[in-house]
């Protein structure tokens, strides 16, 4: 008998089983990404920015392959939730988007990060994939590939308010608004937006971040006064991520940005919990235990011997590692080891014979696994190998041990985002609801093996 210590899933059909199955052959980890928890999380992020008869748009933000949980599966789900427009960083990913079928009469696309030396201007312009301009070198990039097709770009001005990352800044704001009404006479450019990008609105309850986020926004309204006296007004403003979607109504302009809100999480854990917004985590990370054995007392347990067992245990081999994405920060150090010194390693929801326990991350993370000291004897616990172990869900508060994505992050010392983002390509991607959440079209356009 193996234990189970992730949800019960819902399979839609047969092939559904199967398909699960076949990936737990193929791999020991998988992440099951629920598609009607990401549909409902966009709802929630329309209805905050005032349903779908508002004059506020609301954007998907799937870059970076949807956060981890898929670029086509997840920009389906926001589209089937109320979103009219996808964004992505990088332009190969805002064409992937068009090659899968979702057409410009169904949702604006913009896309913002490339090497304006090479990128690819002529594919963006055909394909009416809207591109950020915030240099004067992609003002005359982007224009020389429209008038070579003949064809306008639907340009949005990226400006810096106070990031001090991409845009133009106040001081150069008068050369490029040059080029701009040059291109624009000419036909070459047609201004669709201007935007910007907001560093700590994630942090409503500090001040001072408070206070920058206000200048940030002044900043903002003077470039749109700017534009305006240049004959250049933009038929769309935008400036709200998914925190200032969430706490800055006054902000949310012509359209929103949500990003991590998409996938069920808060921008900062100061800000609350998902459900403080409605916002559900749509991702569950799951591992199915390799070798489990006895030590005796004193055993150290992975590399640099940074962690020693206190007595005799049992413990069990989790088979992802930092090549799957599992942060080598989230390792687990003891009193007793090497380094002296206690570090919590990223928890891991286990099934036993009484209930479910919580388990660190027992020594160093290694490529492909890392190990649990079960503290206790495996066979009265009743822990075996194959059971299925949880590395992170939604999380249902802690008589129920289930960790979230934010609990890895503070193991590893670092954000969400990153645990999502770095988990590595060879975990399979599995999905849930399909069936429920989007249209029969839209199905056809996913991998039919990835569905549950």
């Amino acid at each position: 008998m193996t234990f189970n210590a992730a949800p019960e899933l819902e399979f839609s059909s047969e092939l559904g089983k199967s398909n699960y199955r076949k990936a737990c052959r193929e791999y020991p980890g998988q992440a099951i990404v629920d598609l009607a928890a990401m549909k409902s999380n966009m709802e929630q992020l329309v209805d905050i920015c005032g349903g779908v008869n508002s004059s506020t748009a609301v954007m998907g933000v799937v870059k970076a392959d949807a956060y981890g949980h898929g670029l086509i599966p997840a920009a389906l789900a926001a589209l089937a939730g109320g979103a009219t427009w996808l964004g992505t960083a990088q332009p190969r990913e805002a064409l992937l988007l068009r090659k899968a079928g979702i057409g410009v009469e169904r949702c604006h696309i913009l896309t913002w990060l490339y090497n304006g030396k090479a990128a690819l201007f002529e594919d963006l312009i055909t394909e009416d994939i809207d591109i950020s301009v915030g240099s004067l070198s992609g003002i005359e990039a982007v224009a020389a590939a429209a008038r070579k097709l003949g064809k306008a770009a639907r340009v949005h001005v990226k400006v810096d308010t106070g990031f001090g990352r991409n845009g133009f800044t106040p001081e150069a704001f008068d050369d490029a608004l040059s080029a701009l009404g040059r291109c624009h006479a000419e036909g070459s450019i047609e201004i669709i937006g201007q935007w910007s990008h907001l560093a700590v609105a994630d942090m409503p309850s500090n001040p001072a971040f408070v206070a920058s986020t206000d200048q940030q926004i002044a900043n903002f309204e003077e470039f749109s006064l700017r534009m305006q006296k240049a004959g250049l007004s933009p038929q769309i403003r935008h400036l709200a991520n998914t925190a200032a979607t969430l706490t800055r109504p006054a902000i949310h302009y012509d359209l929103t940005r949500p990003g991590i809100g998409l996938y069920g999480y808060e921008p900062d854990p100061s800000m609350g919990a998902p459900s403080k917004y409605a916002l559900t985590p749509a991702m569950t990370l799951q591992a199915q235990l390799a070798t489990v054995k006895h030590l005796t007392a004193g055993h150290g347990i992975s590399y640099g011997r940074t962690y020693l067992t206190e007595e005799e245990t049992s413990t069990a081999v989790m088979p992802l590692g930092y090549a799957d994405g599992i942060h080598r920060s989230a390792s687990g150090s003891d009193a007793e080891g090497s380094l002296g010194q206690v570090h919590l390693g990223g928890p891991i929801r286990v099934m036993t014979n009484n209930g479910p326990r919580l388990l660190r991350v027992s020594g160093r993370v290694c490529m492909d696994q890392c190990v649990l000291d079960l503290h206790g004897d495996a066979e009265q616990l009743g822990v075996h190998e194959g059971d299925t172990v949880l590395l992170f869900g939604r999380g249902s508060g802690e008589e129920q041990c289930e960790p979230t994505a934010d609990d890895w992050a503070r193991a590893a010392g670092t954000i969400c985002y990153e645990i999502f983002t770095c988990l590595r390509s060879r975990i399979p991607r599995l999905y849930l609801h399909a069936d429920t959440s989007l249209p029969k079209q839209d199905i056809e356009k996913l991998n039919p093996e990835s569905l549950l």
